[in-house]
């Protein structure tokens, strides 16, 4: 069986919404008793599920802080410099997308305005089991301590030893978190929502995951906030620069099929040999790799390479997809700015998708699932809340209040008037 079929842009249907979207009642109703699990016994159901799914027995839930001191000091210098560079970058960029708290005083003495402030305590979910993923860890505290998150609590499976993944572990300590839960799965997100009594509630829950996990922070959701449920990962190459060896485009579209049996992997082209060339060559070296499986099925599921007619029809395709990542290697570069939908925009031979996983300084948690058409990464923005300030003035009111009163009197809401004009009455 080919790996990867040619198609034709205007013969290209994009199914990913519907295949993901489709209702799995079997996992809804596990995960629904997971979360009733662990609201009524607590702490209990908690280490019950990691005996069950980890096969660990957790003689505490909470990570001590000397096991958070030691795993930072067995950190290799030469591992650690590249975590502390990484952390430079990436707490540099994000950073600039504080927002602060601002008003406008009128003439009329009206004060209006917004007070940012951030989210007092939220939870972080870092993934474990079949791979470990400090650079998510990474990813989701930065943009939370630059808000002004006091309280942030970790919580990332358990390994044989009872902790999560050493680099896990250790990068808390280089980041100053010292409330670390050895959690994962659905049992996680339901103790991070509702607490128990070795976990005080948070307020809001950000972090990938497994199904499991999503499908936790979806049923959550309203109780808590969420950043997203995040889908498979994905990755769009647009191409025409003949210029661009073609081995790159092999392996950037590699780097997503590595990652999982759903993960997405599109190349859009406009020369019929570049595709040939792309559609032979992971033939050929796909069955060398070590994690050939997950590849092999992630690109006969959902992989494509799509021959457009010319770039602006392949923008198009681009933009019906909406990404979690689009890379941009084509000769006009001009026409980047008629990329609507995408989550990161990668131009050039030299931003490899790669970069921004690890180390460029934007976010890696990135809108999956075409949900780029209306949301953006996750940043410093996630972190903080924004409160209406409204500061009226005696001369204001007497100047609007009636036209307010009557827009209430419209609505059939006549306290509403009343309220306005009990303060327009004459003054004592």
């Amino acid at each position: 069986m080919t790996l990867v079929q040619i198609t034709k842009g205007a013969q290209f249907v994009n199914t990913s919404s519907a295949k993901i979207a489709a209702d799995d009642n079997e996992l809804q109703r596990f995960v629904q008793q997971t979360i009733i699990d662990v609201r009524q016994k607590g702490d209990r159901a908690l280490v019950e599920y990691t005996s069950r799914f980890d096969g660990v027995e957790l003689s505490s839930l909470r990570v001590s802080v000397s096991d958070i001191q030691s795993a930072e000091q067995q950190i290799e210098p030469k591992t650690r410099e590249i975590f502390t560079q990484a952390i430079k970058n990436i707490r540099r960029f994000h950073r600039k997308q504080l927002a602060k708290s601002w008003q406008t005083t009128y003439q009329d003495g009206t004060t209006l305005g917004e007070v940012v402030t951030p989210i007092d305590r939220v939870g972080i979910y870092v993934p474990g089991g079949k791979a470990f993923y400090p650079s998510t860890l990474i990813m989701n505290v930065l943009p939370a301590q630059i808000a002004g998150v006091s309280s942030i609590a970790v919580a990332s499976p358990p390994g044989k030893n009872g902790l999560p993944h050493e680099l896990v572990t250790g990068i808390c300590g280089m980041l100053g978190i010292d409330e670390v839960y050895s959690l994962g799965g659905a049992q996680a997100v339901a103790a991070l929502a509702f607490g128990t009594k070795s976990i005080p509630p948070v307020y809001k829950i950000t972090g990938p995951g497994n199904r499991f996990v999503s499908e936790a922070k979806r049923q959550v959701f309203g109780k808590v906030g969420i950043d997203s449920i995040a889908g498979p990962s994905e990755i769009v190459v647009l191409h025409d620069d003949p210029s661009i060896p073609l081995d790159y485009l092999v392996k950037d579209l590699l780097t997503q099929a590595e990652h999982d049996e759903d993960a997405r992997v599109m190349l859009i082209t406009t020369q019929k040999e570049v595709a040939a060339y792309v559609q032979n060559r992971l033939e050929e070296i796909v069955p060398t790799l070590p994690r050939t499986k997950i590849i092999s099925k992630s690109l006969q599921n959902n992989g494509h390479i799509i021959l457009a007619e010319n770039v602006l029809e392949g923008i198009d395709i681009l933009n019906g997809i909406a990404p979690e990542h689009a890379e941009i290697l084509i000769k006009d570069l001009s026409l980047v700015s008629k990329i609507r939908n995408a989550g990161a925009i990668f131009i050039g031979r030299w931003s490899t998708e790669t970069v921004g996983d690890y180390f460029a300084g934007p976010n890696h948690t990135i809108p999956t699932n075409g949900a780029a058409r209306y949301a953006s990464p996750l940043s410093v923005r996630d972190f903080q809340k924004h409160s209406s300030l409204i500061h009226y003035s005696k001369e204001r009111l007497f100047h609007e209040g009636e036209l307010i009163a009557k827009f209430a009197e419209l609505e059939d809401l006549p306290a509403h008037a009343d309220a306005v004009r009990q303060r327009m009455l004459k003054e004592p």
